[in-house]
């Protein structure tokens, strides 16, 4: 298990200890999707749910969510992140809503986790607001898009 940086050597599991990294610009792009009726992407994008602005409440909930990572995943270090943005964009042709979430922090760990737990939420909340007329929508395409700072440097995912 050495390649597993949340194991000790004797199998357990555990925070990594990142004091001694250096601080260094950290970035996170993470993208997912979910995908629903026809009119239940009408709805959203022309904003007549009842329940309000879905997006915008959806962005409000991924960005709520990227602060409360470290509550959620057990070993993840809490940390200050100087910028998330949640990007939701609708896409007509697959009746679907991509989510992009950029997160961005200075310090000593990543900001990976922070992005992916906001594309999770912010997907989870369409859901929720629109289960009362599509409870079909399927998440999915849930992903780390690229990364850059530490000392792994900069990783891009294949297209």
């Amino acid at each position: 298990m050495s390649d597993l940086t949340h194991f000790n050597a004797r199998g357990e599991a555990h925070m990594v200890d990142v004091g001694d990294k250096d601080i260094t610009k950290r970035v996170a792009l993470a993208g997912g999707e979910i995908r629903v009726l026809p009119a239940t992407f009408e709805m959203i994008v022309s904003g007549t749910h009842k329940k309000g602005d879905v997006l915008g409440i959806a962005r409000l909930a991924g960005i709520m969510a990227s602060k409360r990572t470290a509550d959620l995943i057990p070993l993840c270090h809490p940390i200050g992140l100087t910028h998330v943005e949640v990007d939701l964009q609708p896409d007509e042709s697959r009746h679907c809503i991509v989510c992009t979430v950029r997160t961005e922090t200075r310090g000593q760990t990543g900001v990976e986790m922070e992005a992916l737990t906001a594309v999770q939420v912010a997907l989870l909340t369409i859901y929720d607001m629109c289960k009362a007329v599509d409870r079909g929508m399927v998440m999915g395409q849930i992903r780390l898009l690229e990364k850059s700072g530490g000392k792994s440097g900069d990783w891009k995912a294949p297209l």
